[in-house]
């Protein structure tokens, strides 16, 4: 099948299994498939255009909101975490749009930021793991008791372990990842979740919703200016692939669910490992494409 806004064919049947394969590992962490699918898309797929960032924003639209779901009745949302995530990210995810188009429509340079931004998270994160940091908890069980939430802090409580974050902290940090989300074409909230578990010491498995439920509202946004924008810039193709977004997100969306249901089986170890796993090894990738 082909793809005119992406430019590239491919089989009707890869998109969404790809999406499946890797939504279903990364929605485990509470980050969106979509920091992967990027790399898929560029590398595999050879769709180099800003688009592509649209498009990755238009699979997390799809996708997430199927994991946000199973969260919510398992009783995991940290609700007051989630709209900190969501009014920091927003405005990032403007500004990084705009950076993404007028200084990153280079193929190069933007694999260059890419690796750049994956490897600095894939570090902090084996930095955590070695450290045995944020690995509290051996399963997910659990449900949320939110204790405090006000202008100044977030408390909630998880199998018996109270935990806090300043609200100004959680949204400045948000704020900037936002920005590097928009960027990235990944969502303000895509990343999010490393962060809370390495800055604040919170539990992955509580903070998992949250992240993603700021994911999805930030990508709506996201879809929606790359297409409001598009027609400032005729000379590059900026809006989203409608057709090959949806593929990828409907995969996602059942990789989301899956992965979002077995997280509370799988140790907090286990799970952080094998991000940093991915996250470097797409780092590696990207530096050695961009600098080749």
């Amino acid at each position: 099948m082909f793809f005119p806004t992406a430019g590239v064919e491919v089989p009707v049947w890869v998109p969404p299994v790809v999406a499946f394969a890797i939504s279903c590992g990364t929605s485990m962490g509470g980050v969106s498939g979509a920091f992967l699918l990027l790399p898929f898309q560029m590398s595999v797929l050879g769709y180099t255009h800003p688009s592509v960032s649209a498009t990755n924003q238009l699979f997390n639209v799809v996708a997430i909101p199927s994991g946000v779901w199973r969260y919510y009745q398992e009783g995991r949302m940290v609700w007051p975490l989630t709209l900190a995530v969501v009014l920091g990210t927003l405005p990032g995810v403007f500004v990084g749009a705009l950076l993404r188009v007028i200084y990153f429509p280079d193929p190069r340079r933007f694999k260059i930021f890419a690796a750049s931004v994956l490897a600095y998270i894939g570090l902090r994160m084996a930095r955590d793991v070695l450290r045995g940091a944020g690995g509290g908890q051996t399963k997910g069980h659990g449900v949320v008791e939110v204790e405090e939430w006000s202008w100044r802090r977030v408390a909630f409580r998880f199998q018996g372990v109270a935990y806090s974050a300043p609200v100004w902290g959680v949204m400045l940090l948000c704020l900037i990842v936002g920005i590097v989300g928009g960027v990235y074409g990944i969502g303000g909230g895509a990343i999010v979740a490393p962060f809370f578990v390495s800055f604040f010491g919170l539990p992955v498995y509580a903070v998992a919703g949250a992240a993603l439920m700021g994911t999805c509202v930030t990508s709506v946004a996201g879809v929606v200016f790359y297409q409001a924008i598009a027609p400032w810039y005729p000379h590059l193709s900026v809006a989203p692939d409608w057709g090959l977004g949806i593929l990828f997100g409907l995969g996602g969306m059942a990789g989301m669910y899956v992965g979002a249901r077995c997280q509370r089986f799988v140790p907090a170890r286990v799970i952080k490992a094998g991000l940093v796993f991915v996250l470097l090894g797409t780092a590696c990738k990207y530096a050695l494409e961009g600098l080749g």
